[in-house]
Order: C-alpha cells, then structure tokens, then sequence
C-alpha cells in the first residue's frame, strides 16, 4: 500500500467535471509524476489531494499514510506531512526569505535555512534578508518556495509544474534536489507536462480530460511525448465501448 492512495476521484467545478473517477497509488520513497495536456486536471488533481478551499470532491477517497483525509482541512493535511509547492507562488510583502523559510522549517538553524537555499541554487547570502515580495522574480519566488518545503522535510510533497519559470541550471539543480529529498525519505508527487520533469519519475500516471488513461513505470509513459498521444477512452470511443 503506498503513502498516498487516490480512489474514484470525481469533482466538478461550476458545473463541469474536471476529474472522472481519477484513481492512483503512489509508493513511500518514490517519484510520481502526473502528466497530460494543458487542461487535463492534474493541478484540479493536486489541489484536491492537498485540500485546497473549493477543490471538495463529489465522490472518492483520498487516503494518506493509511488514513482517509477528505474531511481535513488543508492546514490538517500539512500537519500530517503534505506540502504544495505551486506553480505560482505567493508574494509576501514584508516577511523576509529568512523569516519565511525559518515559519514551518523542521530545523530552524542558520546552517539548515543556508542549506535549502543552496540546494535551489541561491546564495544565501544574497537572498536570507530579501523580502519575498515583486522584487523578486517569479523563478526566484518558486526556488525560495521550494526551499521552504525542503526545510519543513515533509513526507509528501506535491509539485505543482516544478520548470515553471526556471532557468535551466536552476532546473537541474533541482532535480539533483528531488533526488536528495527521494533518499532522504520524501515522497515526491510531480504534476507536469515536461518530458524532461517525467525523466526525474520512478513511475507515472497519464490523465487526459480528467480520466486515468494509463499508469506505471515512468519510462512506459514516454510514448505519450513521442506520439502526443496515448490510445485511451477520450479520443478513441470504440475503446470506451470495449471497458
């Protein structure tokens, strides 16, 4: 049984399904990465598996650590060990890097703050008494973000589109990061539509219009960035006929 366990997840969003009885396992210890289309749902998918306000799902179970969540709110999840990093992070005007790393760090030391900056590819030096505020850019923002979801040292964490607005080097150091936290115990769930994101995965789940179209190992789902299309339901109806 894995560390996260996702059954028959059905939600609708103004009246428009968005997620189609979703299901996934995603082992202890491991990458999974969700991947499709713009507009496929796997942000919907990382939002209602964190709990984020208005993400209720209509039916289905989400369970964490062998413990069903759907009820919690999504501070009671964090409590638990989940954390979101998301493709947009949030400005905070008037709170330092410094302050906003040390606010939920596991480890509030100087040398465990300079560590997680280091290991997104800021110099601690330059950034711990910057406001996270417009002065910085939006990649920064999403480093110093991860960052502070490093120092927590969560069981899960999710990954809303990790190369959103990442240069290159930054985006390598941060794979050698996902790596680190993967042997350090962290589960990782990555939501993506990069080959290059899929590449870091042990295993893979493909959505597209909100329905589980396959699942597996990571190198299985390749195909779907080769072909930009894997057979599934969705587009073939003679395969719905036949499940």
């Amino acid at each position: 049984m894995g560390i996260l366990q996702v059954d028959n997840l059905k939600l609708s969003i103004n009246d428009s399904v968005i997620l189609r009885d979703v299901s996934l396992e995603v082992p202890a210890g491991t990458i999974h990465a969700v991947v499709g289309p713009n507009g496929a749902g796997k942000s919907t998918l990382a939002y209602t598996i964190m709990g984020v306000p208005g993400y209720i799902p209509e039916h289905g179970e989400i369970r964490f650590k062998d413990q069903v969540i759907n009820d919690l709110e999504i501070d009671e999840r964090g409590r638990l060990g989940m954390s979101l990093a998301w493709q947009e992070p949030a400005r905070f005007e008037g709170l330092t890097v410094r302050n906003f790393l040390s606010a939920g760090a596991a480890d509030k030391s100087e040398d465990a703050l300079r560590d997680a900056l280091k290991g997104v590819a800021l110099d601690p030096d330059d950034y711990l008494d910057r406001a996270v505020d417009d002065g910085l850019s939006g990649g920064e923002r999403k480093r110093i973000e991860l960052a502070s979801i490093v120092v927590m040292q969560p069981s899960l964490m999710i990954m809303d589109e990790p190369d959103s607005g990442i240069d290159v080097d930054a985006l390598t150091r941060i794979f050698e990061l996902l790596q680190d936290m993967k042997e350090a115990g962290t589960t990782v769930l990555l939501v993506t539509h990069s080959r290059e994101v899929l590449g870091q995965a042990d295993t893979a789940s493909l959505v597209c219009c909100g329905l589980n179209v396959k699942e597996g190992p990571a190198e299985d789902i390749k195909g779907y960035f080769e072909d930009k299309c894997i057979p599934c339901p969705v587009h073939n109806p003679e395969l719905a006929e036949e499940t």
